[in-house]
């Protein structure tokens, strides 16, 4: 994976927005539905204009949306940015999971040779390794 190359403004947005913990509890309560300016603010020991900074934040980095409902400014959860950020961090459980597995068989075949066995690892020759 090219870190250059998967870098994007997007990526950028959402780690900076994930960043801040006010942030990403705004994001958890989203999660199970709309919800109007005044309700997330309940929850915070801060004024409503701070809380909507947070949300000015959020719209920025694509997170949240916001709309009028009479006389309520209702914010709502968009995923797609996520799905982005999620998509940059498979690639980096997958290159941990392939380093586990071959520290997994290289322990195997030093417990064999410790154990006067044959070695039944897979690592030696095998494609993780060239990785």
């Amino acid at each position: 994976m090219d870190a250059v190359a998967t870098a994007t403004p997007i990526l950028d947005d959402t780690f900076a927005a994930l960043a801040d913990p006010t942030r990403r509890a705004i994001l958890e309560r989203l999660m199970e539905g709309e919800a109007s300016v005044a309700e997330l603010t309940e929850p915070f020991a801060m004024s409503q204009p701070a809380i909507s900074k947070h949300l000015k934040y959020l719209e920025r980095a694509g997170l949240v949306s916001r709309h009028r409902d009479a006389q309520r400014r209702m914010c709502r959860l968009e995923a797609a940015p996520m799905a982005q950020a999620v998509a940059w961090l498979e690639g980096y459980r997958r290159f941990w999971e392939a380093n586990y597995a071959r520290l997994d068989d290289l322990l195997e075949r030093m417990k064999a040779e410790e154990a006067g066995l044959p070695s039944t690892g897979t690592a030696a020759g095998s494609d993780a390794d060239s990785q």
